[in-house]
Order: structure tokens, then C-alpha cells, then sequence
């Protein structure tokens, strides 16, 4: 016996941990400078430079995205939604 497909009224949080990896590809670039120049800095400040840059964009982007979500701001166009977004939508639309 097939019982009807129905939506809950909300969803759970378990899912929302950030799984995105920030800079690996400037952690690389990094590493492999350390590497060639024996770990001075002083000859990778180039790469350094530009892992700090990568990092400190990716940690504001992360910091508005926790904001709005923490908030259950609905952002036009954006794909990954919150719980809290998600259950907003469920107010907004009930299941029947």
C-alpha cells in the first residue's frame, strides 16, 4: 500500500553546517611557495597576501549568509536555503 507523498510544516536544522572548503586553492599556491623558498616568508609575501584576501572575503560572505539566515531573510536567486528560510516558505505556503 503506497501512502500519499505530503510535506511536514517545517524542517529540521541538521543539514545547514557549512561544507564549503574557503581557499583551498591559495593554501596550495601557499604552501607549495613555503615549500620552494625553504619557509621563509619573506619570499611568499605575494602568496600570503593573497591567502589573507581570499580568507577575509570568504569570512564576510560567511558572516552575511549566517546573518540573513539567522534572520530567515529570503534572498531572490539563492539556491542553498536555511531551515529557517525553508520554514519561512512553509508559513508563507502550507502544505494541504
Amino acid at each position: 500500500m503506497l501512502l500519499p507523498l505530503k510535506l511536514k510544516k517545517t524542517v529540521s536544522g541538521k543539514g545547514d553546517k557549512l561544507k564549503e572548503a574557503a581557499c583551498m586553492q591559495e593554501l596550495a599556491v601557499m604552501f607549495a611557495c613555503f615549500k620552494k623558498s625553504e619557509f621563509d616568508q619573506q619570499q611568499c609575501l605575494k602568496e600570503v597576501s593573497s591567502f589573507q584576501n581570499c580568507y577575509k572575503d570568504y569570512y564576510q560572505r560567511a558572516k552575511v549568509q549566517r546573518e540573513q539566515g539567522k534572520k530567515g531573510v529570503l534572498v531572490p536567486g539563492e539556491k542553498n536555503l536555511t531551515h529557517r528560510q525553508v520554514n519561512m516558505l512553509l508559513k508563507s505556503f502550507p502544505p494541504k
